[in-house]
């Protein structure tokens, strides 16, 4: 298994702001900053859709490890929720990963992914997509036919709904094949 079982927010954070920095991915003088709120939806409420916020969820591979058994297994269907905004020059990332529950354990404990960098390399890459069409109306010559499906074609047992945060919350990306 490449990449490590456990969530690490300064990998996130620190991909942000390599791409931007040292790639220029966000190329426009603005500030864009990258949080996480762990219980954020997918749901944009009209005062906020008013406020600018928009959102992008991603499916991504990645590997998990229960906490009680200490068993891990791997899934390409691991939903990031971004929800982003530009307000003046102070651009917003607000991310959340959702977790899955281990089979063997059935506690309904949800535990976070570990992801490798090059997953969360592509995962902002294609955020920074959508906020350069729907923040600066700059359209992506590097835009892969717009789709948010898992990046690599891994293949893993099939994917049980009733162990997956995000499918519980109805924002899973099961259905995008």
């Amino acid at each position: 298994m490449s990449g490590s079982t456990d969530w690490v927010a300064t990998l996130w954070r620190d991909t942000f702001e390599e791409l931007l920095n040292d790639d220029n991915e966000l190329d426009y003088g603005d500030q864009w900053t990258l949080n996480f709120n762990y219980s954020q939806t997918a749901a944009v409420t009209k005062e906020e859709r008013k406020r600018g916020w928009k959102v992008y969820s991603h499916c991504a591979y990645a590997t998990f490890q229960c906490g009680s058994c200490s068993k891990n297994w791997s899934s390409a269907r691991v939903v990031v929720l971004f929800r982003y905004r530009l307000r003046g020059e102070r651009g917003t990332v607000i991310m959340r990963p959702f977790g899955q529950a281990c089979r063997r354990c059935q506690d309904n404990e949800f535990y976070l992914p570990g992801f490798a960098e090059k997953e969360v390399k592509h995962a902002l890459l294609r955020l920074f997509s959508k906020v350069r069409k729907n923040c600066y109306n700059d359209e992506d010559d590097h835009d892969d036919n717009g789709s948010s499906t898992c990046s690599t074609k891994k293949y893993t047992k099939p994917h049980e709904a009733s162990l997956c945060q995000a499918c519980i919350m109805g924002i899973c990306c099961q259905d995008e094949d």
